[in-house]
């Protein structure tokens, strides 16, 4: 307890320093200016400025030049309007047990299935991660892979990535009350499913977008593809004034779930769940009264230049000619460097003084005495960030971050809960997090929100937003009807999950 009070009587002062020193002075000033008569200020014109009037004209000049140029050239900012989550319909709720039905259902369908696997192994196997992964029994599957026999086709895919999308931004114009045809600027990821025509062109054709509206698509891109969808948006409303940008992000479970016998490639199936998240983003001036956040920072790390980071999450064909995602045992550690490179980055434009300070004392003294300090300091990173959204993609990738970044529970909370209510959404999850800090009233005028994401490739992708209001939960918000009892229901389920596990040892 004296420690983080010395700590924090530290980062008072250095945090104030300016303060504490400024106050002092401006009162000696005052004094003196005080004392001051009009022939001394005679004194000092016919002393000082008469003579001198040329060159005092030009800095003032220069100074209101350099102050427009700045004004004219600084980049406008960017304010997120709202943002929608879809909430499946409730018939496609999944319990533990409806979802390991679902695999062996698909399982069954496989042309390519060899009738001499040990299906009991199989299963166990897939029980085993489902019920260690975080999940919850009220996720939601696609509506193709509840049917019997499921329907893992082109046409079933397609389906469920239109009723995810359409759900989501049907929900966003209505709360905003935008006419599509004012988007001027739309960005749309899906990792797993790109068909021809685009999910993009699909959107403008659905909600009628206007003919000479930037598109664009992304593909391939992993489950932080969400943050690069803001990123790019922002880039492109810095340039293109007064209008508006649509982001969607979403990912595609129907077309992608995997029935083959590489245990690597079946982990996937046991964490992704059908989810999207539809955002409206603005530059216009006006709008920023009723925006809820406004960007303040991007960082994308990429480490793809090196092997292991650019193949531990890879789609490929198994043996026996099954296509799945295949994550490598080398994941943990290539996320552990990422994280740390974007950490890097972002730490010195959201910390603040006082945690620069700290680190930069440790990062010389480390170079100085390498055997003596084995560690970085890692930077209190709750002195600058009120809330935490970290991407969903696991119970493992929630418990590393909020290690590494000396968090609490109450940090994570929404992360977890996420993961427990609707899986690994994907590009989406963090949304779905920041809906949830929002439905528990904690998002408080200026408070900083920090979304990170990771992805296949290997990145790492960072969104500080600041709220602009006291932001309420928007209408229709994926957790309306369950918000009062989280986080306790994760805390019941693991006690559950726990009690199955050891019956199974038994």
């Amino acid at each position: 307890m004296t420690s983080v009070n010395v700590k924090l009587l530290y980062h008072y002062v250095i945090t104030n320093f300016f303060n504490l020193c400024f106050f002092p002075l401006a009162a000696i000033v005052a004094g003196k200016a005080s004392r001051l008569t009009t022939n001394d200020l005679h004194h000092f014109y016919y002393s000082y400025l008469q003579h001198n009037l040329i060159t005092i004209s030009l800095l003032f000049a220069f100074t209101v030049f350099g102050l427009a140029l700045y004004i004219v050239t600084r980049p406008k900012p960017v304010y997120l309007v709202d943002h929608s989550c879809y909430l499946p319909p409730s018939h496609l709720r999944s319990s533990i047990s409806k979802v390991m039905d679902i695999f062996y259902q698909v399982r069954l369908a496989d042309p390519l299935r060899n009738a001499a696997s040990d299906d009991s192994s199989w299963l166990d196997f897939l029980r085993k991660i489902q019920e260690r992964s975080g999940l919850g029994d009220e996720t939601h599957g696609p509506e193709g892979l509840l049917q019997v026999p499921p329907r893992k086709t082109f046409a079933a895919a397609r389906e469920e990535t239109e009723q995810v999308i359409i759900g989501a931004l049907e929900k966003l114009f209505e709360n905003t009350k935008v006419n599509p045809k004012e988007i001027g600027i739309l960005v749309v990821n899906s990792s797993m499913f790109n068909p021809t025509p685009s999910l993009s062109a699909m959107v403008v054709n659905t909600f009628k977008l206007r003919s000479n509206i930037r598109s664009f698509n992304l593909g391939g891109m992993g489950c932080s593809a969400g943050v690069i969808a803001i990123d790019l948006a922002k880039d492109l409303l810095h340039v293109h004034k007064n209008t508006y940008a649509l982001v969607v992000s979403t990912e595609n479970i129907t077309y992608n779930i995997y029935a083959g016998d590489n245990r690597s490639m079946m982990v996937s199936n046991c964490l992704f769940r059908v989810g999207g998240a539809a955002i409206l983003l603005s530059n216009k001036p006006r709008d920023r009264r009723r925006s809820k956040y406004q960007l303040l920072h991007t960082v994308r790390t990429h480490t793809g230049a090196d092997d292991k980071s650019f193949r531990c999450v890879q789609q490929e064909d198994d043996e026996s000619g099954k296509t799945g995602v295949c994550l490598s045992k080398d994941i943990t550690g290539v996320a552990g460097r990422t994280v740390q490179k974007n950490i890097t980055t972002l730490g010195p434009l959201v910390l603040p003084f006082s945690e620069k300070f700290l680190f930069f004392v440790t990062f010389i003294a480390k170079k100085l005495f390498k055997d003596k300090i084995k560690h970085y300091y890692v930077p209190d990173f709750k002195l600058a960030i009120d809330h935490f959204c970290i991407h969903a993609g696991g119970r493992a990738v929630i418990d590393v971050l909020q290690k590494n970044l000396g968090l609490l529970p109450i940090d994570v909370e929404a992360s977890r809960s996420t993961l427990h209510r609707f899986g690994n959404t994907s590009s989406s999850s963090i949304w779905y997090e920041l809906a949830y800090i929002e439905a528990k009233g904690r998002m408080k005028r200026g408070n900083k929100v920090w979304q990170i994401a990771l992805g296949s490739g290997f990145k790492c992708n960072s969104a500080v937003w600041v709220a602009l209001r006291n932001v309420k939960a928007s209408t229709n918000s994926p957790w309306e009807h369950c918000i009062d009892r989280y986080p306790d229901a994760i805390d019941s389920d693991s006690g559950k999950s726990e009690t199955r596990v050891q019956n199974g040892r038994s």
